[in-house]
């Protein structure tokens, strides 16, 4: 009795470290020939952090990644709107890390080898797969051309094969691509100062056009910086024709930050300094009905892609892995165990993307840009301290990561 895991990814990869944990048997097919660090950064919150650590991989994590001290967000003429606490600090009992996607997964990958040995296959795509009697059968072959090359047999298949999901595609055929709310994202690193805490995550602006800045490594003289900035497109703008990793222009944004010269940061310079800037389509998906049929499942991103707002993409992945692992012990490798993660995972994650999709925390921004337009001079005569914890803490309460009931809920796989 195998579990068959389409992808390597951060969600795939932390399957197959929970799976051994528990001593359930597994093996991972990813389609590319060789996995690389690829992407920029990302936010990992408390209750993913939770996992990695019952997982043995804080000290890992410490040496890649920063341990985030606040979250604070920013007008569009630079004026603090609110900050609070993020992490330990915030009275967690785990952190959140601020980190290199790519890092992450290389960490993740190099930590599931030196623990298991051989169990991932690269440059083998999941083409395909039927059902035999007990177990499932896949078709193991090349994305790029569709040849079959191979197969694999086990008993389930769980398919964390990312936005662009060949088996949620087959499940659901009629669906079509991603679906794109008309924003554009560039993103980049840059050697900067330190700036706020020197662990902030700072939000400036409003939905249609916003930066985000984060720290992710110290350097000699300050910071390491990841930053994106975010433009609503005009209608009729062709993003399906962007390339998912393509190289940004400044001209293309440059202009719409270049008065955003703040005394906590100088916006325009960091973006100015980067070494490269790639340029993305900020998308999602439907929420899905089903993500279980019969012996196969989804999970992470192909089972609720979500716009990367409240840092939960990768951290509700790390989630699933952990939830689905838990199932598959406790209800042996079967339907059964697929069917129980769903019921656990499926209308949480539903709701978060729709909640991503109204902005999530970050629509204090356009609140309060919407009643103070020309800046203020005292935000507590614009939107007062309880109106903003109460988003910021509902949020938090949708999402699954509420303080007080992650610190007391028990470990999910003790």
């Amino acid at each position: 009795m195998t579990v068959l895991i389409s992808g390597a990814g951060i969600g795939g990869l932390s399957l197959g470290l929970s799976l051994h944990q528990l001593g359930i048997p597994f093996h991972i097919y990813e389609a590319v020939d060789t996995l690389r660090p690829m992407g920029v950064g990302i936010n990992l919150q408390p209750h993913a952090v939770r996992e990695l650590f019952e997982l043995g991989l804080e000290g890992r994590l410490d040496g890649i990644g920063l341990r985030t001290e606040e979250v604070a967000y920013f007008s569009v003429q630079g004026q603090p709107i609110w900050s609070e606490k993020r992490g330990m600090a915030a009275g967690y009992h785990w952190p959140q890390y601020s980190i290199h996607r790519g890092k992450l997964q290389m960490l993740l990958y190099e930590a599931l080898r030196e623990r298991a040995g051989d169990v991932i296959t690269t440059g083998a795509a999941v083409l395909d797969w039927h059902e035999t009697g007990g177990g499932i059968s896949v078709d193991l072959g090349d994305r790029r051309t569709g040849a079959v090359q191979g197969h694999a047999s086990g008993s389930v298949l769980v398919a964390a094969d990312g936005i662009n999901s060949t088996a949620r595609a087959r499940l659901y055929p009629d669906e079509g691509p991603a679906s794109w709310g008309g924003t554009m994202m560039w993103r980049g690193t840059t050697k900067g100062p330190r700036f706020l805490t020197g662990r902030s995550v700072a939000m400036t602006g409003v939905k249609h056009r916003k930066f985000v800045a984060y720290p992710i490594a110290d350097t000699p003289d300050g910071s390491l910086i990841n930053w994106i900035a975010d433009l609503a497109m005009p209608p009729g703008h062709n993003w399906r024709q962007q390339d998912w990793n393509r190289a940004g222009q400044l001209d293309d944004f440059l202009p719409e930050f270049a008065d955003w010269h703040f005394d906590w940061l100088d916006i325009p310079a960091i973006i100015r300094g980067a070494g490269a800037v790639w340029e993305y389509p900020m998308v999602d998906r439907e929420p899905l009905p089903r993500w279980s049929h019969g012996r196969v499942t989804l999970l992470g991103d192909a089972a609720h892609a979500m716009y990367p707002i409240g840092s939960n993409g990768a951290s509700q992945s790390i989630l699933d892995a952990r939830f689905l692992a838990r199932a598959l012990r406790d209800l042996s490798i079967t339907v059964d165990a697929l069917e129980r993660y769903e019921d656990e995972r499926r209308d949480a994650m539903n709701a978060l993307v729709l909640a991503n999709r109204g902005d999530g925390p970050d629509k204090v921004l356009d609140i309060v840009a919407a009643r103070a337009p020309h800046g203020f001079e005292r935000i507590e005569d614009v939107m007062s301290r309880t109106e903003m914890a109460t988003l910021a803490d509902g949020y938090k309460s949708v999402a699954g990561f509420a303080p007080e009931a992650l610190n007391a809920r028990a470990s999910l796989l003790a």
